[in-house]
Parts: C-alpha cells; structure tokens; sequence
C-alpha cells in the first residue's frame, strides 16, 4: 500500500521474531488497525526558536520499538501498518499539505492514524485530515506549552486547528504556566480551552477526539531528548496512562507522539519512552474490541 508523500520506513536491519516490532506489517495493511505515520520534519521548530533535531524522531521510535518483546498470543495483537515518513516539501506549508494528504489516505483505508514526530506543528495538519472526514472535532492534549501562537512554527498547532478546522474545543494537561504567556492563555480561554478539567479514567468530553501527546510534558530526567527539556515535568507514569486512555476511547480518531529529538536524547531513554507510549495506546486500542 503506497501512501503519497512517503518514504519507506527505516527499521533496524534485523529484528528478532520474538520482538513486537517483527509483526508491523510494511507492504500491505490488510489485517491492519492502526497505521503509524513518522512525521519527520523539524522546520517548525526552528522557526520557534527551538532545538533541531526531531526531524529523525520517527527513525529512533523504530529503533527503540524494536527492543520491545511481544509476550501477548498473535490473537490479541492489532495489526499495525507502517507507512513511513513524510518526504518534507520545500516550506512548511508544502510539508503541511503533504501530511495532510497522506493522513487522509491512511483514513480514507479505515486505519486509525498515528502520527510519530516530529515538530508539533505536524499536529495541525495531522488532525485536519481527520477534521476533513469526521467534521468538528474536540481536542486532547498532555504537553508543556499552550501551542496557540499565531505565526508559523511548532507553537501553532492548537490555535490553527480552531480557527482553520473547526476544533470546537481544547483540554489542555500538563501545561506549565511560568512558560505560558498571558495573551497565549487569555486566547486559550476564550475559545474554549480548558485546563486540567479531567483525568485519564474520568468521563471524555463528547464528540469525535483526537489525541496530541507532547513529550515534553515529561520531565526532562525521563525525557531529555525534546526540543524544549521540561525541568519540573510529569513522571512517565503520568503519560503513559493518557496514552492508553487514549487507545481505549471509541470516540478518539487520531493520536500523536511528537517532538522526539533523538540529537538530545542520553542513552535513547526519550525514545524508548516513546515506543512504550505508542504500546500503552495499542493495549488500550484493543479493548475496544469489547
């Protein structure tokens, strides 16, 4: 299955068959429930003034996932299809349009989308594919910083998907308000943004979802390879119950893990985060066979 704008996935060479990553299928998503889409572009992130380097974030998220055994029987396994990464275009808005595109395709097959980055601001076009199928969505995001600033870059995503696709919501998790600034959160609050209103295991607003999970969020301990370290972020625990709420909800449509920086990541602990992230989510997508 051929996804436009796409580069062949790169997985480790060899993969042992006792390891999970042996069952991602590359060629066919027949059998698939989930898509993985590597969203490898940092250009945003330099416009906002942040550190390069997350533009390989989808290639160490292969590497990282391919450590993890598969304990479960080939019974409880969703199939996943890989699609590979996003080719970049020659500006943001080219790459913009290329995700979008490419998303629409994995959606447009009946897989649930998951988007590896990656500059946040990959979130924006990344969910307006799902915006454009599903209409006016609600919005769901663990990460440090509000993400509404106005012009172009990885601090965009949230503020250009309400005003451009229709998000008629935002919950907001993990923001820090000593990085917020005060014109950012009044514009947050006066289109329906919302912090902190809800757990993992409490009751999801209403309407079609869709995910964003900033690893940022994370403290910088855990999580050292991001763009923006957090020095007084969540425990991984934290985020890992996100994720797999995430993957149990029936109404969630699309979910990302973004801003993997592998240039800044001692001892690959941020990826390897990120892989047991994305499995979280697995676990939880399979229950919604019940």
């Amino acid at each position: 299955m051929e996804i436009p704008h796409c580069a062949p996935p790169r997985w480790p060479s060899e993969i042992s068959p006792g390891r999970l990553a042996s069952l991602v299928r590359t060629e066919s998503a027949e059998g698939c429930r989930v898509a993985l889409l590597g969203l490898a572009d940092d250009e945003g992130v330099r416009l906002n003034g942040g550190r390069p380097g997350c533009r390989d974030g989808p290639r160490a998220f292969r590497a990282a996932l391919s450590r993890y055994g598969a304990a479960h029987p080939p019974s409880a396994w969703v199939g996943v299809f890989d699609a590979g990464d996003i080719v970049p275009g020659d500006s943001l808005e080219e790459t913009h349009a290329r995700v979008t595109e490419a998303t629409g395709a994995l959606l447009e097959a009946g897989l649930m989308p998951v988007g590896i980055g990656g500059g946040h601001d990959l979130t924006f076009p990344f969910v307006r594919a799902a915006c454009e199928r599903h209409g006016a969505m609600v919005g769901v995001y663990c990460d440090a910083h509000l993400d509404v600033r106005e012009e172009p870059g990885s601090g965009m995503p949230f503020r250009a998907l309400v005003e451009r696709c229709a998000v008629r919501a935002l919950y907001a998790h993990g923001i820090d308000l000593h990085a917020a600034r005060a014109d950012h959160l009044q514009w947050f609050q006066a289109h329906g943004g919302h912090l902190d209103p809800f757990g993992p295991g409490d009751e999801w607003p209403e309407g079609d979802l869709f995910v964003s999970l900033d690893l940022d969020v994370v403290d910088m301990g855990f999580a050292p390879g991001v763009s923006a370290p957090n020095p007084c972020g969540w425990l991984p625990r934290e985020l890992d119950a996100w994720a797999r709420a995430a993957g149990r909800c029936p109404s969630v449509r699309a979910f990302d893990l973004m801003e993997l920086n592998p240039a800044h990541d001692e001892g690959g602990r941020t990826a390897r985060l990120a892989a047991r992230l994305f499995l979280a989510f697995l676990a939880g997508f399979a229950e919604r066979r019940a």
